[in-house]
């Protein structure tokens, strides 16, 4: 007899699989939520391939369940499939941890590394999927169905749980924590790898307590093997053999006509399946397109307390443990009040619409984010901007050309950078600067698609110099600001701001561009006597801005000039939250009534080919998203509204066939063919009863005789 827990009726190896389950989703979400900015900022991947690679690995986690559930149901059973598979699970974590040390080959070795990591850990985590949740509720008795739903609730807590501090932990892991000179992504994938371990080290301590039922033949397998024999067999008969109601008779030579019922009832629950897989392709981008919008905006609350761009994701699972009882008790109960009449097909179609909203809303902000960026000049064509460092004003003539029409003053705040047509892949041009009246001569090469700074100054009190500087304008991924430094000074000078070290050139040089923590930089420590450096403050380096400091001498003290290249992210994070709240509310309505409707629609012995089902369309949603990234080629905010539209349209479709679907209930083909097993046992037996009464009839004639 299973032991039970202290004082109450359920038995204690629960526990096991409620603590293993939380510690798989910890490492499992954990890892996830640092993968893209891996992806970008590590492995140094466009935006993207890493979306795509990133919805790629979601795909094989939803497409691999079905291998687990095989496997399990038809050859080693639940309990042994979650250990071997576990073990590959660990493996896969160890190995996506290894190809995150810089120190370990090369970037091909790292990302070959990643790639195998990231193909263990999803068949591990599919392939386990469809086993724990099923595992744990074999451990009750038959009688014991109040204890086995209140598991599962229990369990589902426990994978939110899971969630929750995974994607608040470890992006503190990869941001807070630096090794290796840079973002400790080895410790991030670390940490869940070792949760992974305590995963299954914790299941394999409950070994001697679970109730373990050996395998009993997998439904699935069962039922794609009559579909394919009515097909052949259809196929393989003659046009003038006589015809049947539905195509799925003709498998009634080999299958019950309980089994291919069954399979008619699965089969019009997985026809409204077909829309579904846009939803996901929605709700998975939180972890990708979600993340890169993040980025670049402003992710400070006050002075101290700054949001990682990948701890977004933390609001899902924390609005989804408290929009289910909200939903349940307050908004389902007043709806009833109401007399609106919510089936389970109009929620699902009404969490289609949150989620259209939902990126309906991440369109508005990102409209509003992109105004901070820089766009990259086309081919034929390149960026530039004045930086007028001669003391007064001074004109720029572009050859065939009218820009920089109008005097630039010195020391413009910031620069603007204007359109430079070259009709080329380069071209040298013949740039002429006045100065004082005097117009003076300036030949710079320049290239396609390159942004560059002009640096105008003086030699003497009427000699111009300019000197042309390639610009780096894009963003960091990390949402870092970048800083680089121009010397207008005889000497060298070296400079340390947060960590990162700067050799600033003499003579009207400038820096290497580098990437520094946002913050507030009141001193920077230089390699020039302390005196001299006790005046030079940066200020406030704010999110995703590019700055260029023109450190100039004034009375012995180093000084330095901020202009601002690349303008600083300033819509707010938070802007993130409404479309967060509408896409939970969507999955609340979509995700868990979903389930609800697949269970109630199917025969006991089916819900596990629904189960199937149901995890293909979460893989086949993020193959859309993998498609539309690496194909499609859109600005961002188009894309956005593109799905938004797309699940409008979807969700017409799904309204549609979900209007001409008509709710069955399963146990009343339980009660037909039980009546009708139990007609046949009477006639088998009134038959028995005539043939002994002719058998007895002839014995007695026998006698007779």
């Amino acid at each position: 007899m299973a032991k039970k827990l202290c004082g109450t009726n359920y038995p204690i190896s629960i526990c096991f699989i409620v603590v293993n389950e939380f510690c798989e989703r910890f490492s499992y979400y954990g890892m996830k939520a640092v993968l893209t900015l891996y992806f970008l900022n590590y492995l140094k991947w466009d935006k993207d391939l890493s979306t795509a690679i990133y919805h790629a690995f979601s795909s094989l986690c939803y497409f691999s369940p079905i291998l687990g559930a095989i496997i399990a149901d038809s050859w080693l059973g639940k309990f042994k499939t979650i250990i071997y598979l576990s073990v590959v699970y660990v493996i896969g974590h160890v190995v996506k941890s290894v190809g995150a040390i810089p120190s370990v080959g090369n970037t091909d070795v790292h990302i070959a590394l990643s790639m195998v990591g990231l193909i263990l850990i999803a068949l591990g985590t599919g392939g386990i999927k469809p086993c724990v949740a099923a595992f744990g509720g074999d451990q009750f008795d038959e009688d014991q169905i109040s204890e086995r739903q209140k598991f599962f609730s229990i369990f589902y807590m426990s994978i939110n749980a899971g969630s929750l501090l995974s994607t608040l932990i470890t992006p503190i892991l990869r941001g807070d924590v630096q090794c290796f000179g840079g973002d400790c992504y080895a410790l991030a994938f670390g940490v869940p790898a070792i949760l992974m371990i305590v995963a299954l080290v914790v299941f394999i301590a409950g070994s001697s307590m679970y109730k373990r039922d050996p395998p009993q033949g997998n439904i699935l397998l069962k039922v794609c093997n009559c579909i394919g024999f009515a097909i052949k067999n259809r196929w393989n008969r003659s046009k003038n053999d006589h015809q049947r109601e539905h195509w799925l008779d003709w498998a009634e030579e080999k299958y019950s006509k309980r089994l291919i019922q069954e399979i008619k009832m699965v089969l019009r629950v997985l026809v409204l399946y077909i829309p579904l897989p846009m939803f996901w392709a929605l709700f998975d981008q939180q972890g990708s397109r979600w993340t890169l919008q993040a980025t670049r905006m402003n992710m400070a609350f006050g002075e101290s307390f700054i949001v990682k761009p990948d701890q977004m994701q933390m609001l899902n699972p924390l609005m989804i443990l408290l929009f289910v009882p909200i939903f349940d008790l307050i908004i389902y109960p007043l709806a009833g009040l109401c007399r609106i009449k919510l089936t389970p097909l109009k929620k699902m179609a009404t969490g289609m619409i949150f989620a259209a909203l939902a990126f309906g809303a991440a369109t508005l902000v990102e409209v509003n984010v992109v105004k901070t960026v820089v766009d990259p000049a086309p081919a034929g064509s390149s960026l530039l901007q004045i930086v007028n460092l001669a003391g007064s004003d001074v004109s720029v003539k572009v050859p065939d050309s009218d820009l920089f029409s109008g005097p630039i003053p010195s020391f413009q705040d910031p620069p603007k950078y204007e359109m430079l047509p070259l009709e080329a892949a380069s071209k040298q041009l013949d740039i002429k600067v006045t100065y004082s009246g005097t117009e003076h001569p300036c030949i710079q090469m320049f290239e396609e698609q390159k942004a560059y700074s002009l640096i105008v100054y003086n030699d003497s009190s009427t000699r111009i110099q300019c000197k042309l500087v390639e610009d780096y304008i894009t963003k960091n991924e990390d949402g870092n600001p970048n800083v680089r430094f121009l010397n207008t000074r005889p000497e060298a000078i070296n400079l340390t701001v947060g960590g990162v070290g700067f050799f600033v050139p003499p003579a009207y040089s400038v820096s290497p561009n580098k990437s520094v923590d946002r913050g507030d930089y009141p001193a920077v420590s230089c390699s020039l006597p302390s005196d001299k450096c006790s005046d030079l403050t940066l200020g406030l380096l704010d999110f995703g801005a590019s700055y260029t400091f023109i450190l100039t001498e004034v009375s012995g003290q180093i000084v330095a000039q901020k202009t601002e290249d690349v303008k600083a992210n300033n819509v707010h994070i938070a802007w993130q939250l409404p479309q967060y709240v509408l896409i939970t509310a969507g999955e609340v309505m979509f995700s868990i009534t979903g389930l609800e409707f697949s269970y109630s629609q199917a025969p006991s012995n089916m819900k596990s080919v629904l189960q199937a089902g149901w995890l293909l369309t979460v893989a086949f949603g993020n193959v859309i998203v993998l498609i539309v990234a690496e194909g499609a080629g859109l600005e961002q905010w188009i894309e956005f509204l593109l799905f938004a539209c797309l699940l409008l349209g979807v969700c017409f479709i799904f309204s549609f066939m979900a209007y001409a679907y008509t709710y069955v209930d399963p146990e009343q083909l339980d009660k037909l063919y039980l009546e009708d097993s139990g007609r046949e046992e009477e006639e088998d037996g009134d038959s028995t009863k005539k043939k002994n009464d002719i058998q007895l009839n002839k014995t007695r004639k026998s006698t007779k005789l």
